[in-house]
């Protein structure tokens, strides 16, 4: 059966990583941009990793270009980006693509582990973001695809997929995953 260690990934600087380093840890993977209305959500994420990262709970961030242009400049800048202006803490890996023919093999795997859901019609931001992709992109409203950035994804201790999280889901059920995750 196949794992999220089964995949190796870049640093922001190019450096090879397989994703077995993270082996035998909750991990939270994220694709990120610097430019999106969903950016603040660096501030909860950090918040995150500081409150989990001394129970083992490790953080991993990409930035992705595919949605609205919203991480136009260079791995560095990225990486950067977070950590001047969100005090962000965990790693920012190089930029991928996350849907599409030249979407990361990682999160081709993420997206057929973990179902899109559906949009939470209750949710007006939720909304908003169903009706901007219509518009825009209405080809990922097909399938699993991403829908946009700060999709979240759970992993849990065996590298196994355990939740997905669309951008407009309250941090809260994200924290609770976690929490989860700590006691099992």
């Amino acid at each position: 059966m196949a794992t999220i260690y089964d995949f190796t990934v870049r640093k922001s600087n190019g450096e090879r990583i397989p994703l077995y380093a993270f082996e035998g840890k909750p991990l939270v993977i994220i694709n990120t941009a610097s430019k999106c209305t969903y950016t603040p959500q660096f501030t909860d994420l950090q918040r995150l990793y500081d409150q989990y990262h001394a129970s083992g709970v490790e953080f991993i961030g990409f930035p992705c270009n595919q949605f609205g242009g919203q991480e136009p400049g260079s791995n560095e800048e990225a990486a950067a980006f977070c950590q001047i202006n969100y005090g962000v803490k965990f790693p920012i890996f190089s930029k991928i693509e996350v849907n599409g023919h030249d979407a990361h093999p990682l999160f081709d795997y993420l997206k057929n582990a973990a179902p899109f859901k559906g949009f939470d019609e209750a949710n007006i931001n939720a909304k908003l973001l169903k009706m901007m992709i219509t518009e825009k992109n209405p080809e990922w409203l097909l399938g699993n695809s991403i829908k946009w950035n700060f999709t979240k994804f759970l992993i849990d201790k065996q590298g196994q997929v355990v939740e997905r999280f669309e951008p407009t889901d309250e941090m809260d059920m994200l924290s609770r995953s976690l929490e989860a995750q700590l006691k099992s």
